[in-house]
């Protein structure tokens, strides 16, 4: 049906190919006049298309001059002339779109016509890729160009100082990976000072390999954490204690779903372990939490497959390129639990400070496009989440790869052994291999299995980018056999060697399909670029995970049914069918997830926005004290409404209470007298607390002086959102990690985080009011002359308490211990369960 309507209604690729085509007509228009052109008077468009910005004309406007423009200077700079096809994809970048362009089309060089043009406005263009090597390759190859061009080109690297990538951000063009563009954004949201944020306004950015930053790595948020103060030993115990369950017994595994629940029997198996009446009493969550982990780790994190052990750390890999994600850590105390687990040092749980997903940072750029080889799969996810629709641009040359039907064997065995029999032959005659593998542990695997057939190889895990680009960059030459993780080396050409066309080109192996058929595809694309020959095929078997979990059946019924041994292979239309719909299905539920991730997220997204927002008005230095003053007005009507309520009569009102809560905020000792107050009127009582919170703010500015008032409002501000900030994130975690029991009560866990969310953050924000209002009125300047008084001064009271305590230690004469215990704040929730908030329950006794 669909086919036949795409016949009569036409394809809306087609058309958009055609209208880019028409573009790219009137920019090839103006080669011939700018071939003739000297160097000086070519540079010199950058300030012409400037100043035609300047007096009103648009970047469309200016486009097909443009990209005329860099690529003459690209065939003189970089000795490279952009085809059409690159054009187009240039326009759709430019345009906020994707564009879906094959491995090899030179997707590098498209960029530089949507970034030079884009750069003109002054604001700034982020150029994103997946990894350090590429930005910096990127940033030197392409930067000739730039420069040439008169623009500045910045580079963002992990090691950098501040001063470094202020400049790098200042630039017109800024290379770096997504990881330190959003760490930088996080860390931006932190700082005391305006001086101290690194980024400009985020304007434009061009996402290379758009769909593994966007997509595959959308499911984990970058979190910027401090030191926690929980103790680690709860770990270790119960590492031991999950290690004596049994599967099957005492806890089921969902595969598909990548998740664990403990049976009956498991709760009390762990209560005699670990020496617990109760695990699921309230005093201990936290062990409940660690054998929640515990599980997790024991069932569901494999060694050399989601993580290796180096240097004495766990370093999780990453699920899709296979490399090695050096400084992530496992939220929720997985991390910890898998340190217990490998028997390593078990380090803290750390405290979130700040937080973001990629899908949300991402989505604040002012435009945002990407280009990839692989992404029409995904079209719906880009168009849902980011508004990013994929245009597929035709190849500039015809595609001459052949790519053989998948075999497919009944065990792992046979398959393995069928790749090094045909690695073996085609080894032999000369023709390079590159074959794919899905984990660490499957390259060691086959690289074993070559060694002993005796077939030189080389085995790249993706550890290193530097060395990855050289070994990916060789795996085209004569008798070569690369093992790769299915991703490792991208963005990187496979060059074929000479006659090795001949010979057929590269062949690439895929040894197991992988959950997304667009990591197939890059994967089959490594080979056939620029209309090169290549060849791909891939070889599965009934005990990889995707068939086993989740399409094997019909499939080993046929073979079965055919009496077929294990090392026969079946080769068959519907066998591929089967494959690729087992494939829908887990993208399908893998995009169910990231979904579920940012639904979550965007709730935290509003509450982010604002409270950033605010420490934005405070950098900017836009006058506090109106704010606080505005603040205090409201806690004084809080306050009247609960102790002097105007449904109540005078003598029903808590006068006494009020001059107490009065007291211990901005009211000076013994001021507020209650035969004054009960003379008054409920309007006069309001007025004459506001009056006296506007003198006694008079005061201390008039104490402190002007300036040094308006630092101390900058401080406390600061100092008390960012503090109630990261008590709110830890909160809010432990919230989402207790609202799926709700589904179980049949309702529904996002509408309840949403709703208790939006409680906490109210309850958050008057906190913040409290200790605002509470601070300002409390906290003194001490300057540096006083400071080294006052530690002179505590000397001279040590010494002599030592003279008069004779040869008594020091303990002797230490204060006797104090209660230490988390501080409440008066709009916090009590913490004897009342369900009142504090100041009007408990801490009425204050």
């Amino acid at each position: 049906m669909f086919g036949i309507l795409k016949r009569f209604l036409g394809d809306n690729n087609d058309k958009e190919v055609k209208r880019l085509r028409q573009i790219v007509e009137k920019i090839n228009s103006y080669e011939d006049s700018l071939t003739n052109l000297s160097d000086s008077s070519l540079t010199r468009y950058t300030e012409k298309f400037k100043d035609r910005l300047a007096a009103g004309e648009t970047l469309d406007d200016i486009l097909p001059e443009a990209f005329a423009v860099v690529r003459e200077a690209s065939k003189r700079v970089l000795g490279m002339r952009h085809f059409d096809v690159q054009m187009m994809g240039g326009i759709c970048l430019h345009e906020g779109k994707i564009a879906e362009m094959r491995t090899g089309e030179g997707k590098t060089l498209v960029a530089t016509l949507p970034t030079y043009l884009n750069a003109l406005t002054g604001k700034g263009v982020h150029m994103v890729t997946v990894n350090d090597y590429l930005a910096k390759r990127d940033s030197i190859e392409m930067g000739r160009l730039y420069n040439f061009l008169g623009l500045t080109v910045g580079l963002i690297r992990h090691d950098m100082d501040f001063p470094e990538r202020k400049f790098a951000y200042n630039c017109d063009i800024t290379f770096g990976t997504n990881n330190e563009y959003g760490f930088d954004y996080l860390r931006d949201n932190m700082v005391v000072d305006l001086n101290q944020m690194v980024q400009r306004e985020l304007n434009f950015a061009i996402v290379d390999e758009v769909d593994s930053i966007l997509i595959d790595e959308a499911r984990t948020p970058l979190i910027i954490s401090g030191p926690g103060s929980k103790s680690t030993d709860s770990y270790v115990r119960m590492a031991k204690a999950v290690e004596h369950l049994k599967e099957g017994t005492d806890y089921t595994v969902d595969e598909k779903a990548k998740t664990v629940a403990p049976a009956d029997s498991a709760v009390p198996k762990i209560e005699k372990l670990v020496g617990v009446k109760n695990l699921y009493d309230p005093e201990n969550i936290e062990m409940s939490h660690c054998f929640t982990a515990a599980l997790r780790a024991k069932a569901l994190m494999k060694r050399d497959r989601d993580y290796v052990v180096k240097d004495g750390e766990i370093v999780i890999v990453d699920e899709f390129t296979g490399r090695l994600m050096e400084g992530r850590r496992y939220s929720d105390g997985l991390h910890q639990a898998i340190e217990a687990k490998e028997g390593l040092e078990v380090r803290r749980e750390s405290q979130t400070l700040a937080s973001i997903t990629f899908q949300n940072y991402f989505r604040m750029y002012n435009k945002l496009s990407g280009m990839t080889g692989t992404a029409k799969t995904e079209e719906d996810e880009f168009l849902k989440i980011y508004k990013l629709p994929v245009i597929v641009i035709p190849t500039n040359r015809p595609i001459a790869r052949i790519d053989h039907p998948d075999v497919i064997y009944k065990t792992k065995r046979a398959k393995y052994k069928a790749v090094a029999n045909d690695v073996a032959e085609i080894h032999a005659k000369g023709q390079p291999v590159l074959i794919g593998t899905t984990s660490i542990t499957q390259s060691e695997e086959l690289s074993h299995i070559l060694k002993e057939r005796n077939i030189p190889h080389n085995v790249l895990n993706a550890k290193f980018h530097e060395q990855e680009a050289e070994i990916i960059a060789d795996a085209g030459q004569k008798s070569a056999v690369t093992i790769a993780t299915n991703m490792a080396g991208r963005g990187t050409d496979i060059k074929l060697g000479e006659g090795v066309p001949e010979l057929g080109g590269l062949f690439i192996v895929g040894t197991e399909r992988h959950e997304s058929r667009r990591i197939d595809n890059q994967l089959r694309g490594r080979a056939g670029r620029q209309g090169d020959p290549g060849e791909s095929r891939f070889y599965l078997s009934l005990e990889d995970d995707l068939l086993r979990l989740f399409g094997s059946d019909n499939i080993s019924n046929i073979m079965d049914r055919l009496g077929m041994g294990e090392d026969d292979p079946i080769e068959h239309k519907l066998i591929t069918r089967s494959i690729a719909n087992a494939q829908k299905k887990v993208e399908g539920r893998n995009f169910d997830m990231r979904k579920h991730v940012l639904q979550y997220d965007d709730v935290m997204n509003q509450q982010r926005e604002v409270i950033y927002a605010e420490r934005r008005k405070v950098l900017k230095g836009e006058n506090l004290r109106d704010h606080i003053l505005t603040m205090i007005g409201g806690i004084i009507e809080a306050e009247m409404n609960q102790y002097a309520n105007e449904k109540l009569y005078p003598e029903e009102w808590s006068l006494d209470e009020l001059i107490k809560d009065a007291e211990s905020i901005y009211a000076p000792t013994g001021r507020l007298k209650l035969d004054e107050l009960e003379e008054m009127s409920r309007d006069e009582v309001q007025d004459f607390l506001n009056q006296m919170a506007e003198e006694s703010y008079a005061q201390r500015e008039q104490l402190f002086g002007e300036a040094n008032m308006r630092e101390l409002e900058k401080i406390i501000m600061l100092r008390v959102v960012d503090n109630r900030w990261m008590e709110h994130l830890d909160r809010m975690d432990m919230l989402r990690e207790g609202i799926g029991l709700l589904a179980y009560g049949q309702r529904n866990p996002l509408i309840e985080y949403k709703i208790k969310g939006h409680e906490m953050f109210g309850q958050m924000i008057d906190s913040i009011q409290n200790d605002i209002a509470s601070l300002i009125f409390r906290v003194n300047i001490i300057t540096q002359e006083q400071q080294e008084a006052m530690e002179r001064e505590a000397q001279q009271r040590m010494a002599a308490a030592k003279q008069t305590h004779g040869d008594q230690s020091d303990d002797a004469v230490k204060k006797q211990p104090v209660k230490n215990g988390e501080k409440v704040g008066r709009n916090d929730p009590c913490p004897c369960g009342s369900g009142k908030k504090y100041k009007n329950c408990c801490g009425r006794k204050e």
